[in-house]
């Protein structure tokens, strides 16, 4: 099957959760995920919430999970010899050599990720994964590539394993180094082509699968022919395509997202901050009104400077006045309740005001917000520090950046996310 009708076969099962994840976007970060390429416009006006609560929690909880994975001062990993190995492989002896080698090792592999931009690409996905639930970063040579859920389908099977992955780009017809037919004239955008571009852009689809023998291979697409020089492989546990949840729910291929969670708060928050601004505004409005009858005039009224004197009566002079404080007051506190729910779950530290907060109440306060996501540390471990971590490893043995490590007597542990916390 081709690479273009196996994803739009698997697109529809995505729907419902690309149609939620836009939602959740467009109630935090809009410009985060869109719809579909194929049914985007060319140019798209973005809407801009009534409040700016949900971009602000989901900045600082990805932040916060990015300080946790992958701290900026220490090692998210320590390599140790199994003690089941020691005494009878490696003497005990040589455990303080072994431990000083493997501790400088460590920062070689600090060293390589600090000076690539691998952390910019993660902050992105966080917030992916944060407002989606899903994420796709592919480990390539020339730093990491952080695909939205727009841009790919995934499937796996009954336990969660990916079975196959299909990524979606649009690349200009000039930069494929490959003989391509002319677009249609009027053509409506069924043939491979993007309609309304320019360039001409050609969506270039990347399929990915994992073979009978346990090996990842890929290969690209462009207008249903094979690019040359695109096809690759890969281990199965170095594999470069890092798909990462969220939350995961059993039986579906996508997970869920921290905002999707919380979206009937947000939803509420966004209706109530817009009922307040727009009541606010009208609220603020002056009007004087003059009675019909009236000797004075209107005229007059308007062209008084501050502190003038004309004549009249002022009864014969009102303003129009909303009468709606009660009401507003009620909005507003219904919106700091939110708020501060809002705020608890994503990890936004709200110190309670007043003249006896201790400073030891506020670190319990924060620790206890920061064990609310101990299963998130957990998961992100196992689907992104652990296969990040491979991943890097096979680059740097492979360019002979560092020696053979045998897995059979070494063995690698991360030592960030639920287990920072734990510590």
């Amino acid at each position: 099957m081709k690479a273009r009708d196996r994803y739009t076969q698997l697109s529809r099962g995505r729907s419902q959760f690309l149609d939620t994840a836009v939602e959740c976007s467009r109630l935090t970060l809009p410009y985060l995920i869109q719809e579909d390429l194929s049914s985007r416009p060319t140019h798209q006006k973005l809407a801009t919430p009534w409040q700016s609560v949900g971009s602000k929690c989901v900045v600082n909880l990805a932040a916060k999970l990015m300080l946790a994975l992958l701290p900026p001062q220490t090692s998210f990993f320590k390599l140790q010899v199994r003690d089941d190995k020691l005494g009878d492989e490696i003497p005990r002896e040589i455990r303080s050599e072994l431990d000083l080698s493997f501790s400088k090792m460590e920062r070689m592999v600090m060293d390589y990720i600090n000076a690539s931009s691998d952390r910019v690409v993660v902050h992105q996905a966080l917030k992916h994964l944060i407002v989606s639930g899903n994420a796709l970063i592919f480990m390539g040579k020339d730093g990491l590539k952080n695909y939205p859920l727009n841009r790919f389908v995934i499937n796996r099977d009954g336990n969660g394993n990916v079975c196959e992955i299909i990524t979606k780009e649009l690349i200009s017809r000039k930069i494929l180094a490959m003989n391509l037919p002319e677009p249609l004239p009027n053509s409506p955008g069924d043939d491979g082509y993007k309609t309304g571009s320019d360039d001409q852009d050609v969506e270039v689809y990347t399929y990915v699968r994992l073979d009978e023998n346990g090996r990842w291979i890929w290969h690209q697409e462009a207008l249903d022919r094979i690019i040359p020089g695109s096809r690759s492989t890969a281990p199965k546990n170095t594999s470069p395509w890092l798909t990462l949840r969220f939350n995961t729910v059993d039986g579906e291929d996508y997970g869920r997202g921290r905002v999707e969670e919380f979206l009937g708060d947000i939803r509420s928050l966004e209706g109530l901050s817009q009922a307040l601004v727009e009541g606010s505004a009208a609220a603020s409005k002056v009007v004087f009104l003059v009675s019909p009858s009236s000797t004075t005039k209107p005229k007059t009224i308007a062209d008084a400077g501050n502190g003038a004197i004309v004549q009249g009566r002022p009864e014969d002079v009102g303003v129009v006045q909303v009468g709606k404080t009660a009401d507003f007051r009620t909005a507003a506190e219904q919106i700091n309740t939110l708020e501060r729910r809002i705020s608890d779950a994503f990890l936004l530290l709200n110190v309670r005001q007043s003249e006896r907060t201790t400073a030891e109440e506020v670190r319990l306060t924060q620790m206890e917000l920061e064990q609310q996501l101990g299963g998130l540390f957990s998961l992100l471990t196992v689907e992104f520090l652990v296969p990040y971590l491979n991943r890097t490893l096979h680059i740097l043995q492979r360019n002979r950046e560092l020696p053979k490590i045998p897995k059979d007597l070494v063995r690698p542990q991360i030592v960030a996310g639920v287990n920072a916390l734990g510590r």
